[in-house]
């Protein structure tokens, strides 16, 4: 079974982010709640974790390339004992700019 990954609910009033870097590529194992991408919007950057666990099948989504919620970023063929639960975005960090 496959699993994708694709981009979270992106914080309000934000309607794309940047994906910045990947950390696995397509033939790496991944371990659930595993940090897989980075995306970045004008607020935060955001790590993208692994649903569950598995192998690394393909990348659909090249590094600095512009995405929105729901986008389909990579698949995943699901490994033994993965789940396929949905997991959440962390946000990693803020940039206030003050002026």
């Amino acid at each position: 079974m496959t699993i994708e990954i694709k981009v979270p609910q992106l914080p309000e009033s934000v309607t794309d982010a940047t994906l910045v870097a990947w950390h696995k590529k397509p033939g790496d194992a991944v371990s659930r709640d595993e940090n897989l991408v980075d995306l970045e919007t004008d607020k935060v950057v955001l790590e993208v974790p692994a649903p569950g666990n598995g192998t690394w099948k393909e990348i659909k989504i090249a590094d600095g390339t512009t995405v929105t919620s729901g986008e389909v970023l990579a698949i995943i063929e699901e490994g033994e004992g993965a789940t396929v639960a949905a997991a959440p975005a962390k946000e990693v960090s803020e940039s206030v700019t003050a002026e």
